[in-house]
């Protein structure tokens, strides 16, 4: 594969960034190196977490390689009118200060080709509700570390359902402590429980 695919792999964050600086400067398109090399790569990188090939460091330096990739390739999208796999609003719920999980699937989603809205930590259901409509999202991905946060979980749909977006937007929650069962009870339209899932379960709802 390429030099901009192997670097993502490898979690080679500058080189990366140079790759897909040459590779523009070649002459390639911004929407034929996320196509063909860079969600490649992260796909890879996720078919190795799962396969315990990879671990959580794996994870985050191919995620912080992809960022670096995407700096220079974004703006060329968006100037060209070339549009996401999905809109994606995500963030930690009320009361749970973690990210990292969070940060892991963000960089995933963003190198599966979703455009990432990241409200970040602490967040209220009613910010939720706000950035999906503000945004125009279609599907909004619910993290927590703690399970005493898990009902902020419940309160977030409950939210969505009382703004009348539910739908428009599709809820998919994650995190250590929550289930496909949690997930069922509280009304989510999906679970992913670790970050390569979740890009699969994101196209699925979006698609669906």
């Amino acid at each position: 594969m390429s030099d901009l695919y192997d670097a993502i792999l490898n979690g080679q964050a500058p080189a990366a960034a140079a790759a897909a600086n040459r590779a523009l400067a070649e002459g390639r398109s911004a929407l034929d190196l996320v196509q063909h090399e860079m969600v490649p790569a992260m796909d890879e990188v996720g078919r190795r977490f799962e396969c315990e090939d990879y671990f959580v460091p794996e994870l985050l330096l191919a995620a912080r390689a992809m960022k670096a990739a995407l700096a220079p390739i974004r703006p060329l999208l968006a100037a060209s009118g070339a549009q996401p796999a999905g809109r994606v609003v995500i963030g930690t719920v009320k009361g749970d200060l973690h990210d990292i999980g969070k940060n892991i699937v963000s960089a995933m989603l963003e190198g599966g080709g979703f455009e990432v809205i990241d409200l970040g930590a602490d967040v209220a259901p009613r910010a939720f509700v706000e950035a999906a409509s503000t945004h125009h999202a279609n599907l909004v991905c619910l993290s927590t570390l703690l399970t005493v946060t898990m009902p902020s979980m419940r309160s977030t749909v409950e939210a969505f359902t009382a703004a009348g977006l539910r739908g428009q937007v599709k809820v998919m929650v994650g995190g250590a402590p929550v289930t496909q069962r949690y997930a069922d009870e509280i009304g989510a339209d999906g679970y992913g429980d670790n970050a390569a899932a979740a890009v699969a379960v994101a196209r699925r709802l979006v698609a669906g």
